[in-house]
């Protein structure tokens, strides 16, 4: 398990705060990151443009700026689940792991033999790209690797505990949106099924020693939702929400602001 993480999910008191990249996919994103006091990044290729160029350079600046770079790809069947951990990513993140099979599947993906078929790479970003013997390209790898697995379905809640047991899950994480969605609640996050879900999943991944994280609160939701169940991981926002509402919200206070027509002072009078 890499370092930082498990520093941080065996104190419950702690959590690392990470910012999602849509759009934004050069080296300079995770520096901005960096600069603002995120933790973590996630370059997101689920939605929007950013694809496995982009995940290559922005893990690459993430090596070199010791910031940890996270892909989350599109699914349980994305062919990229291991190319994101061949590229320099810390951890792929794989949305919509709806059963244990799913689960099997993705862990199977990225875990190298014994425990999974990852196939052997060559040398890796991660590692300096180091020409080292196999067997320790393996062993260093799997220490700073991490699959985490997204709850976001009644069908994935359903098989919760089993995916949480899965060998080769370091992380249950919830997609807050689409789990109120998939639970008939669309845009309900407050709802009171929506809490019981977010504790289920807490519940199964702390029995089974996984994290948790989450992924799509609102501010306000933070506590009850996140912190009050032992969250490792938060993805506070993404850069498009991030500029869109804090630009909202700058251009808001500037024009309660400006002075009204009609009490304009006129600088040309003495």
């Amino acid at each position: 398990m890499n370092r930082t993480i498990l520093e941080h999910t065996t104190n419950p008191a702690a959590h690392l705060c990470g910012l999602a990249f849509c759009l934004l996919g050069r080296a300079e994103a995770v520096l901005l990151a960096r600069g603002a006091g995120f933790d973590f990044v996630v370059i997101d290729m689920e939605h929007g443009p950013l694809g496995l160029g982009d995940l290559g350079q922005t893990a690459a600046a993430g090596i070199a700026a010791g910031i940890p770079v996270w892909g989350r790809v599109t699914g349980p069947g994305s062919g990229d689940v291991a190319r994101v951990l061949d590229c320099g990513a810390t951890a792929v993140v794989v949305p919509h792991v709806d059963s244990v099979a799913d689960a099997t599947r993705i862990a199977r993906a990225c875990r190298f033999s014994p425990r999974g078929a990852r196939a052997l790479p060559g040398p890796l970003p991660g590692l300096d790209y180091a020409l080292i013997p196999a067997a320790d390209l393996c062993a260093r790898t799997e220490v700073g690797t991490q699959v985490i697995a997204m709850i976001e379905s009644a069908e994935g809640l359903a098989e919760v505990e089993g995916i949480a047991a899965t060998d080769g899950i370091d992380m249950l994480m919830i997609g807050s949106n689409d789990l109120a969605d998939g639970l008939g609640l669309r845009g309900q996050l407050d709802h009171p099924r929506v809490l019981a879900a977010f504790v289920t999943i807490a519940e199964a991944a702390r029995r089974n020693g996984c994290g948790f994280g989450v992924m799509g609160l609102p501010a306000h939701l933070l506590q009850s939702h996140a912190l009050a169940l032992g969250a490792t991981a938060i993805v506070a926002t993404n850069e498009t929400n991030l500029i869109v509402e804090g630009g909202a919200a700058l251009l808001a206070r500037l024009r309660e602001r400006q002075v009204s027509p009609e009490t304009r002072v006129d600088a040309s009078r003495p």
